[in-house]
């Protein structure tokens, strides 16, 4: 393996691989997202993407598409191709027996059952490997499958909308709407990159949300979304943390297909008789010493679900718990021109603090207007 200074057309076939890795980025989870490019006689012979778990990867369906053209190429890929039998056959060994001659990867595979596993079995077999070329934006195309990988929990993003005061809901707990529809259609679009949603009990039972991705505003939110249809979206666990079993299970979300995970303190004896149309489970999680759901008990129990991003959606309570034990990875905030007065309801309960060394400090990434709003994102130094 070797780290060279790639050329201009080096970099302009890796930009088309990460291009179309994106095409994968509402139906690859658990799986990463992976884009790959065949060149042979300075033309693009063959190309693909991983469109979902269990599905051909990437280097799959570009050898598919450059045949014997694939021999005495050169492979470009985002991702460090796969070395294990797992749903499908691994793709370092496919490189081999197509007679690539040369493969240049983005990054190394975070996965411990790859880490260098895949490079090795191609320089083994005479295969050119060149490593290191857009490795940040290749990272940035699974940020939430490299956090699992690496720290075996998902990479958690809180959402909220407030005014530019602050503020969540008006004193009587009224909130719909704060912000315009321009932002509640690009709020589908960052759900659809998630493995889950989390919200509370309280939230469910005030505003009896569906917490799904709603396919015709997510075809406003995107370019993307026109390449597949709605079957295909990969709609994201609802996970309610209900310490004390308040749901009713007549809400909403319950009569939504897909999958919901209860979080309890207590196990609830009713599901046995439930009846709707959500595939419903529980977990018992810890309870943290002061009567809630401890949420590094939750984080670990979901990590058998195999969640890469988990998106929090939650009121001020909940919000402020995940960034008080420091568990948020990235804040997404759509902050609307109105203001609502001092009587109305924060957006984040967080702790008395005294020193401005104890506050929350995030690194701000991006401003952006979203039809009269705007949203912000900033991430965790």
């Amino acid at each position: 393996m070797t780290t060279i200074n790639f050329s201009d057309k080096d970099h302009t076939y890796m930009a088309y691989a990460i291009e179309l890795a994106k095409k994968g980025r509402f139906t690859t989870s658990p799986n990463p997202n992976v884009g790959c490019v065949i060149v042979a006689n300075g033309l693009i012979v063959g190309e693909g993407f991983h469109f979902k778990a269990g599905e051909p990867h990437a280097e799959v369906h570009a050898l598919a598409m450059a045949e014997t053209k694939a021999i005495n190429a050169t492979c470009y890929v985002t991702l460090e191709p796969c070395s294990h039998f797992g749903r499908t056959p691994p793709c370092a060994i496919a490189l081999t027996k197509a007679g690539i001659k040369r493969v240049v990867i983005a990054m190394v595979d975070p996965n411990p059952k790859v880490a260098g596993r895949g490079i090795a079995i191609l320089e083994e077999a005479g295969i050119d490997v060149e490593v290191g070329l857009l490795t940040e934006q290749a990272k940035a195309l699974n940020l939430g499958f490299v956090k699992r990988m690496q720290n075996k929990r998902a990479r958690i993003t809180v959402k909220m909308a407030s005014t530019l005061d602050g503020k969540t809901a008006l004193k009587n707990g009224v909130s719909q709407w704060i912000t315009g529809p321009q932002a509640r259609i690009d709020v589908q679009y960052f759900r659809a990159l998630q493995s889950a949603i989390v919200t509370g009990s309280g939230t469910v039972l005030s505003d009896d949300p569906s917490l799904n991705v709603r396919f015709s505003e997510l075809q406003q939110a995107t370019d993307f979304s026109d390449e597949i249809d709605e079957s295909q979206i990969r709609q994201p666990i609802r996970i309610i943390l209900d310490s004390y079993n308040k749901l009713t299970l007549n809400e909403k979300l319950f009569s939504l297909p897909g999958k919901v995970i209860l979080a309890t303190l207590s196990p609830r004896e009713d599901l046995h008789s439930f009846d709707g149309v959500a595939n419903v489970e529980q977990i018992v999680i810890p309870n943290d010493g002061h009567g809630r759901i401890d949420l590094k008990g939750l984080l670990i129990q979901l990590n058998r679900y195999e969640i890469n991003d988990l998106w929090v959606e939650a009121g001020a309570k909940l919000a402020g718990e995940f960034f008080k034990q420091q568990l948020v990875d990235q804040f997404i905030l759509y902050q609307a021109p109105k203001l609502m007065g001092d009587q109305a309801r924060n957006l984040v309960n967080l702790p008395n603090y005294s020193k401005m060394n104890e506050v929350v400090q995030l690194a701000l990434k991006e401003v952006t207007l979203i039809g009269d709003d705007i949203r912000i994102i900033s991430d965790r130094d």
